[in-house]
């Protein structure tokens, strides 16, 4: 028999968590055990959870600590159907509302796993579309985008490719509507990728936002890609993993999905309930199909704990699944002065990803984006920023802005 392996943290001053580990086999799986006569448990025995480890954490006398046990607790795969709402049911439904207890990880059976192929591209697929390899990719962000016309689109998104980004992506709050629907957008930007081109010598990604009923989601994207689309961007969350695993897997999805952690706010940060963000925006976005996967970074506006991006990191880039890794995309507050930190956390296999630290640049996005190009391959190269800024004014005037690492 094959299983997938739960593991909780749960919260109790008082509890045995014996018992309440064995309660929640038995609970979340054939739903009594010793009420039942012998014969029925020999039958229902293969269905039953088991409880494989618990490590009780008592705090010490006079400490503010709280009292927690970590639980493992294995689910026979015999009980769901191989998709991820279905072992989110199994593993999470009920016993999430059940009092201060936290999802941390998931680990999964091969059986389980043989039904989700991954990110059709990944990392590695991604550097081969865009023909970077060794240093960090960039991506910059649509900003203003609400309102604005076809035209106002391409003037914003030719000044961005100017710079030398390697992406471009929508803001996540730009829907479909009549001044820019997804393919007349798709069209123009990619005139203005092309130009650009021209100009850079250098392809890059534009990562259209789908959205809309999740009826609809397919056509929509075979629109974009239709119209020239060279990436998605999909906020995965509001959808559900289940939708981002239909879309990755379509055959007739050609480029890269992007994911953005829209709502996960509502689902990792606190101690005592929801999901791990390294298993809610890393593990379970890299089965579902992520090709790349943007998450709040631990240094600028929206920030995360560093342990918990480099976490993330590990889940989407560990050699320990079968599926493609995923590239890791800190987000919000990125601004030039901080790639030498980005690097130190991430190494070279990351997206910079910028909004504000583009378009916010004095000289304009394009120098927004050449500045840090210049700040990449000054870190890359074991220089330090304010030493290559004394030739580079596109840097300088970032630091000057911003400032050096914090």
């Amino acid at each position: 028999m094959s299983y997938c392996t739960a593991t909780y943290r749960i919260y109790d001053p008082k509890a045995d968590f014996e018992r309440k580990a064995q309660s929640i086999a038995i609970g979340m799986t054939v739903g009594t055990w010793t009420e039942l006569p012998q014969i029925k448990q020999e039958e229902m025995r293969r269905h039953l959870g088991r409880v494989e480890r618990i490590q009780v954490h008592e705090p010490e006398t006079g400490s503010e600590t709280e009292r927690y046990a970590d639980v493992s607790i294995s689910y026979p795969d015999v009980n769901f159907t191989r998709d991820l709402p279905a072992l989110l049911i199994t593993v999470f439904g009920k016993i999430s509302m059940d009092g201060k207890i936290k999802l941390l990880d998931l680990e999964f059976s091969d059986s389980f796993l043989s039904a989700f192929p991954g990110p059709k591209f990944g990392l590695d697929g991604v550097r081969d579309l865009l023909g970077v390899k060794g240093r960090p990719l960039l991506m910059s962000i649509f900003k203003s985008v609400v309102g604005y016309d076809l035209n106002g689109l391409k003037e914003q998104f030719l000044a961005q490719a100017l710079g030398g980004v390697d992406l471009i992506k929508d803001d996540e709050i730009l829907f479909e509507n009549p001044l820019t629907p997804i393919d007349q957008r798709v069209r123009v930007c990619r005139e203005a990728a092309e130009e650009a081109e021209r100009v850079t010598g250098k392809k890059l990604l534009y990562a259209t936002n789908l959205t809309g009923p999740t009826s609809k989601l397919k056509e929509q994207a075979l629109r974009a890609i239709d119209a020239g689309a060279s990436a998605l961007l999909f906020s995965v969350l509001p959808y559900g993993f289940d939708v981002l695993h239909e879309l990755s897997s379509d055959p007739d999805i050609t480029v890269p999905i992007a994911a953005h952690p829209s709502l996960a706010g509502a689902l990792y940060p606190s101690p005592h309930y929801g999901i791990a963000a390294s298993l809610l925006l890393g593990k379970l976005m890299r089965i579902a199909g992520a090709d790349l996967v943007l998450f709040p970074s631990p240094y600028g506006s929206v920030v995360m704990p560093r342990e918990e991006n480099l976490a993330i990191r590990r889940e989407l880039t560990a050699e320990g699944l079968p599926q493609r890794a995923s590239f890791p995309v800190p987000s919000a507050g990125i601004h030039p002065g901080l790639v030498p930190r980005i690097l130190d956390d991430f190494g070279t296999d990351v997206v910079v990803n910028a909004g504000g630290g583009i378009h916010g640049h004095p000289g304009g996005a394009s120098a927004g984006g050449r500045a840090f190009l210049q700040a990449i391959d000054a870190a890359m190269n074991g220089v330090s920023l304010e030493q290559a800024s004394a030739s580079l004014p596109e840097l300088k005037a970032a630091l000057d802005l911003w400032g050096g690492q914090r």
